[in-house]
């Protein structure tokens, strides 16, 4: 039977990217802080730079956002029943 996968609101996902950034600590330590698996706010951090990057007006909006982690996960999943 597969796992559930946890998930957490747009606030949360900011909050813990932003912890990183403003303490300088690093993403293994914040996760275990915030009780998740390190690669999660690791994937948040690569979202959250890719999105400055790409965005020359300001930050993307929080439905692109989900938009991008939904698409990301999707390609992610068929990479690995490929």
């Amino acid at each position: 039977m597969g796992e559930t996968r946890r998930s957490f609101d747009p606030e949360f996902r900011a909050g813990a990217v932003r912890i990183v950034h403003e303490t300088r600590k690093t993403i293994a330590s914040v996760a275990k802080d915030l009780g998740i698996n390190a690669g999660t706010p690791a994937n948040w951090m690569q979202m959250d730079r890719l999105a400055r990057e790409q965005d020359t007006d300001g930050e993307l909006t929080e439905s692109e956002r989900e938009e991008l982690v939904r698409l990301r996960r999707q390609r992610a999943e068929w990479a690995n029943n490929s």
